[in-house]
């Protein structure tokens, strides 16, 4: 199998090129590829292929084989390989993914793509059980108590706000993201019975209205450098809490990401960077 190693500000995958290469079993290849010390070593597997409903199609896999809706430094990576390998000449391209279809804008410099911004959709809210879309119509008349979420982990109740971006995230407001004990405390939110499917969970430092710091405990994957659907919803989160601007930078392990949440119609767009590592080939 043909590969090419890509990451979004160290939130890596191995992507795969289905135009030319077929993959009969991705949830096994995924665990194959992703082991750091056995295989290829990432955060998951990306799929690029067609698509009847947009220009291309791409199917994520969690390191553990897990089917995942949407990675939002995956696609975003998906758009500077299709772009760099000439599978498109064009600019402005959407991309079919589990959880629905994404416009993208490329940044071309020297003939590569180097920076992508997504459109991330309209978060929705997903606290106490509500299903909220976030635009201006849905954010109105929201209350405390809708917004924020009483869970017990670990023996300790936490205050959360549960988002949607295509996939579920747990957002937690600390004091300081770099004490907090990810590896003990991640596995605990990621499998509580409050989340039968599992979930992301993303630790927030404000530290302006503009600036937000983030760790996150992606499912099935562990703690990753970094997670565009999380800085998505955390950006939600920190608005609906009255503690950030819809205009934010999220300071991730492995970079930063820009977002500008329209207030009105509640599409999130994230820009960022994407980067090719190299390419190979493996015996699956």
């Amino acid at each position: 199998m043909k590969f090419t190693k890509m990451h979004g500000i160290g939130n890596d995958y191995v992507y795969v090129n289905c135009f030319q290469e077929k993959i009969d079993e991705p949830s096994r290849v995924a665990e194959l590829v992703s082991s750091r010390h056995f295989g290829i070593g990432s955060d998951g597997l990306i799929l690029i292929g067609p698509s009847d409903k947009a220009d291309f199609r791409m199917e994520m896999y969690n390191a553990d084989g897990s089917r995942g809706a949407m990675c939002g430094n995956g696609i975003r990576c998906v758009a500077k390989y299709v772009y760099d390998h000439g599978l498109t000449n064009m600019t402005a391209i959407t991309v079919e993914t589990d959880a629905g279809i994404k416009a993208l804008e490329l940044t071309v410099q020297d003939g590569r793509v180097a920076m992508v911004a997504v459109d991330m959709g309209i978060p929705e809210l997903t606290s106490n059980g509500l299903s909220v879309l976030l635009d201006a119509a849905g954010r109105s008349g929201l209350t405390k108590e809708q917004i924020w979420e009483s869970i017990t982990v670990g023996g300790r109740e936490y205050e959360m706000i549960a988002i949607s971006v295509g996939n579920p995230h747990a957002i937690v407001f600390v004091e300081e993201t770099d004490t907090i004990p990810i590896e003990q405390i991640g596995p605990l939110f990621e499998c509580h019975s409050r989340f039968p499917d599992r979930t992301n969970t993303e630790f927030i430092q404000v530290v302006s209205p503009e600036y937000l710091k983030m760790r996150v405990w992606e499912r099935g994957s562990g703690e990753t450098m970094a997670c565009g659907t999380g800085a998505t919803a955390s950006v939600a989160a920190a608005v609906l809490a009255g503690l950030a601007e819809p205009e934010a930078q999220v300071k991730l392990l492995g970079g930063t990401l820009n977002f500008s949440w329209n207030q009105d119609n509640g599409h999130m767009m994230m820009t960022g960077p994407a980067a090719e590592v190299f390419h190979g080939e493996i015996d699956i």
